[in-house]
């Protein structure tokens, strides 16, 4: 089915793709809530901390995250604001959980750089920071937690644009931080936006605890008036020299992911929220043309409808046991009911219940268009990074790699009388790729994931999920990779030789030393941190 040209370009041309990236509590889930209370999209926003009393967040839906306070699976959640569909992915800020994270990323168009203003640039952002580079992701930068101590504003940009190497263009110069936060002052329109202080009072409505003056610039005397002297003195130097000597906005090299525009405030006490999220819809871009691995482009305002799934969740609702497919659209519309290409399997599929997200809540879709996060119903027939489109042409989209795990456990059901339930939870929750699941030569179940708390989350998964208790052996092995199995007679005993759900060989070594030598004295063996097709 085809749509009007026009009608098509206007809907992609409002489509926002974005994710939030961060190190854990730097306040990145309580960002992502505060969105949606300015989006009108919920009235009362939640915490992230698991305390009784304190209101659910929409993007921690998973049990395990209401209970510890913490989030350990992307979330989508789509909402309008004003005239805009804005579609965003809150993702785990853990590291134990980064590559959930970067399957994630290769689903949008720009991303949210949340730093805590007192610690910085930390380990866990750059990595995220590394993968938006490689992807020319444009970044733009919210230094969260101003109402709290902070690094001075020209330590915090230099360390952007020292660790990173990326520009930093603020559009706001904070007034002092912590107990002496007076808000901040707007470079493009002369305006400061104090910041009014409620004591005794979580912010949970969306009033931005803000009044706004109109000034006629940094020397305007309503300004010198309203602060001490120390205090204006300080403010005023800073956010000269910032204006003078820091880079100004320049659109071409914000797209290519070269230069960061930077804002200042506090997501716990609403404080800058309603500008920042005003400013960079404004700032993010619309669904771009996509680079293909042929070397020809995929222009998302074709009319025909194509799409790849970056994500697989089981029992997001454990009433119905069900299983989605989580599908972002690359270009034309969707509509429900449509027939589409499935790449891998070669053959024409129904698409007859596809849902958007709140969370863990869900609506039924009739249409959606490029850039758009949609789910489908999946009863095993998707896997992450299949490709459907709505003709025969098979599209070559980047592939989604899958990494090779550093940590390995020994899984082992408790009670035989839950076997059926035991296999039926490594099959669906090995199909999310959070923890990946393979066979010893024995039949024994390995997992292997990137850190220790993916082990306690599919163990606790299996368990509330699945009602199969489990137990976890750690094992002595630091490193795997990907190998051809003809040349199995290569490794030595103290290697082991394992097979993941797909039946391709994996070797375990005990230590990445053990990998270099390896590799030193077996040039012609090739070692893959990807699976070898």
């Amino acid at each position: 089915m085809l749509i009007p040209q026009e009608r098509l370009e206007q809907e992609i041309n409002r489509r926002r793709s974005f994710a939030i990236i961060a190190h854990p509590d730097a306040g990145k889930t309580t960002l992502s809530e505060k969105m949606l209370l300015y989006g009108g999209a919920i009235h009362l926003a939640g915490h992230v901390r698991a305390r009784k009393n304190r209101r659910k967040t929409r993007s921690d839906w998973m049990k395990l995250e209401k209970e510890r306070g913490i989030s350990v699976t992307s979330a989508a959640l789509q909402f309008k604001y004003k005239n805009y569909q804005l579609n965003l992915l809150d993702t785990p800020g853990h590291e134990d959980f980064s590559e959930d994270t970067y399957r994630t990323l290769m689903a949008v168009d720009a991303a949210v750089m949340l730093l805590d203003a007192a610690r910085g640039v930390e380990t866990q952002t750059i990595k995220l920071f590394n993968v938006c580079r490689e992807r020319k992701i444009p970044i733009v930068t919210f230094l969260n937690k101003m109402d709290m101590p902070a690094k001075d504003p020209f330590e915090l940009i230099d360390e952007i644009e020292k660790t990173l190497d990326i520009a930093s263009c603020p559009f706001v110069w904070p007034i002092a931080s912590g107990r002496d936060f007076r808000g901040f002052y707007d470079f493009k329109h002369k305006q400061v936006h104090w910041y009014e202080k409620q004591l005794n009072q979580e912010q949970t409505d969306n009033s931005d605890h803000t009044t706004i003056k109109k000034l006629t610039g940094l020397n305007d005397t309503k300004l010198k008036e309203s602060m001490e002297k120390e205090t204006y003195s300080r403010f005023f130097e800073g956010a000269e020299l910032a204006q003078e000597a820091l880079p100004s906005f320049d659109e071409e090299l914000f797209l290519s992911g070269d230069l960061s525009p930077v804002f200042f405030g506090s997501a716990i006490k609403n404080f800058g929220i309603a500008f920042f999220l005003k400013h960079f819809i404004e700032l993010c871009p619309s669904p771009r043309p996509i680079h293909l691995n042929n070397n020809t482009i995929l222009d998302p305002r074709k009319n025909s409808f194509s799409g790849f799934v970056f994500k697989l969740q089981a029992n997001m609702n454990q009433r119905h046991r069900d299983r989605i497919a989580f599908l972002r659209i690359t270009s034309g519309v969707f509509f429900r009911g449509m027939n589409v290409y499935h790449k891998r399997l070669k053959k024409n599929i129904r698409l007859s219940n596809p849902i958007s997200f709140f969370g863990q809540e869900r609506n039924t879709v009739d249409e959606a268009f490029a850039g758009d996060i949609i789910g489908l119903s999946n009863p095993g027939v998707f896997c992450i990074g299949d490709i459907i489109s709505s003709d025969l042409n098979e599209l070559d989209l980047p592939n989604i790699p899958r990494f090779a795990p550093e940590s390995f456990v020994r899984l082992t059901p408790k009670d035989s009388s839950k076997l059926k339930s035991f296999h039926r939870g490594l099959q669906e929750l090995g199909e999310e790729r959070v923890v990946q699941v393979f066979r010893n030569s024995n039949g024994q179940t390995i997992l292997g994931a990137i850190g220790q708390l993916q082990f306690e989350t599919f163990k606790y998964r299996l368990e509330d999920e699945y009602g199969a208790l489990s137990r976890l052996d750690p094992m002595p092995y630091e490193t795997s990779r990907w190998f051809n199995i003809k040349d199995k007679n290569k490794f030595s005993t103290y290697e082991t030789i394992i097979h993941d759900m797909e039946g391709r060989a994996v070797v375990l070594f005990r230590s990445k030393h053990r990998l270099k030598s390896f590799i030193q004295s077996n040039a012609d063996v090739k070692l893959s941190e990807h699976p070898l097709n």
